[in-house]
């Protein structure tokens, strides 16, 4: 294992060498202000986005394929959708089936360190040997205006009350990190008007804890984020803050802000083939002894006004109708209810168990809120609009739905003649 050749942590290395992001974590512990993870262009590169979400046994099946395709590849990370460690079991599981297949493999990981101090023993028994922990403040009264909430154990507390806790555990953590023997990478997220002026205080505080490298990440508008009005820096900003940071330690200034699944060198444009692999792949369970996969989540929902179309809003719909596809052909199950409107958040975890056995749901519109409650429980919302028999192809074949892209977004009531069914959406 020759750790230089990791493309992130040394320059050199980044266009001979490439990694893999598994993107195995979805759930996250901390609401960051700049961060919507509901979004995901295929062509749009920035962490906390996928356009899937695999288990361990399907990350593994998926890994394989890409090394046929791209054997140059060294370094095999996870770093999302979520935080690695609110999805410790998960993480760690992936890591030990890499370990055990590929024991030359380069393991790395990306968190924001709220939860990782007690995996760090488990890691360094892995050889991880890359960690990246993203801190953005090193002071709390600054870190309380970055972060909506966090999930400190059982509880939910406030940026005040935990932005403090934050820091006390990401700095614990580096130190731990760096008492074995681990590379450690800080990630700064610069934004303007809110630590673009602290940056550098971060690297100072960091080079003291025994960090090795630091990346100033200019902020990328988010749309949806509680931040989404504020601007990209520009390039004279980020190199001025990277000129005097780096007075404290070595900068990274080739980052490309990678997807949770990014694959590849860095900066490589998007391969469509291995988008259609990985889509695939969260469709299948660990192979058997016979080496064929097993499909999990058979079905599909579909939001239909008349049964023809995917022409209704989630909040809309009394009823979703399950298709399947067999030996090519797509046919209908059955149709099963919604749950009453109404409840909240409730609604949408009710119906997620009601779908439990459905890899997608297709609609023509979605909030937020039910679309994270039915992504954190395995199913993916597909916005889009056309034949159902089309969309649901495509959800087999692991193709994109862009081309059935709803062309004309409405909120919820305006196409029901105003039923006003308090659907939260």
């Amino acid at each position: 294992m020759n750790l230089e050749q990791h493309p992130c942590f040394n320059r050199k290395s980044h266009h001979k060498y490439g990694r893999i992001h598994l993107p195995v974590a979805p759930r996250c512990n901390i609401q960051c202000k700049f961060c919507n993870r509901l979004f995901d262009c295929a062509n749009e590169s920035r962490p906390g986005v996928t356009s899937a979400v695999l288990s361990p046994a399907q990350a593994m099946v998926y890994l394989a394929e890409v090394l046929k395709e791209k054997p140059h590849i060294k370094v095999v990370g996870i770093a999302g959708p979520g935080d690695p460690f609110a999805n410790a079991a998960q993480t760690l599981e992936t890591f030990e089936r890499v370990r055990r297949s590929y024991p030359d493999m380069m393991l790395c990981v990306a968190s924001n360190g709220l939860a990782i101090g007690p995996y760090i023993d488990v890691l360094q028994r892995l050889r991880v040997s890359h960690v990246t922990i993203t801190v953005n403040a090193v002071a709390p009264r600054i870190g309380a205006k970055i972060y909506s909430w966090m999930r400190i154990g059982k509880r939910v507390v406030s940026p005040a009350e935990g932005a403090g806790i934050l820091l006390e555990r990401q700095m614990d953590a580096i130190a731990a990190l760096k008492r074995r023997g681990i590379l450690v990478k800080i990630n700064a997220i610069v934004l303007p008007g809110i630590n673009d002026d602290h940056v550098v205080e971060i690297a100072r505080a960091m080079a003291v804890m025994g960090a090795d490298l630091f990346n100033c990440m200019p902020y990328y508008p988010n749309k949806g984020s509680a931040f989404e009005h504020l601007t990209e820096p520009d390039s004279a900003t980020v190199t001025a803050i990277r000129k005097q940071a780096g007075q404290h330690l070595p900068q990274m200034s080739h980052c490309t802000r990678c997807r949770a699944d990014a694959v590849g060198l860095l900066g490589e444009a998007p391969s469509t083939k291995l988008m259609q692999l990985l889509n695939s792949c969260q469709h299948l369970a660990e192979p058997p002894a016979t080496g064929e996969a097993v499909p999990i989540r058979p079905y599909v929902a579909v939001a239909s006004m008349e049964g023809a179309l995917v022409n209704q809003h989630l909040g809309e719909a009394r009823k979703f109708l399950i298709y399947e596809q067999r030996q090519g052909l797509v046919r209908i199950v059955e149709a099963r209810p919604a749950p009453e409107a109404g409840g909240g958040l409730e609604r949408w975890q009710q119906l997620a168990q009601r779908l439990s056995d459905c890899r997608m749901l297709l609609t023509s519109g979605a909030g937020e809120n039910p679309r994270k409650v039915l992504a954190d429980s395995g199913v993916v919302v597909g916005l889009c609009e056309g034949l159902i028999e089309e969309a649901v192809r495509r959800v087999y074949a692991g193709e994109s739905l862009s081309a059935m892209a709803v062309r004309k977004p409405r909120a919820c009531g305006l196409s029901c003649g105003g039923d006003m069914l308090g659907c939260g959406a």
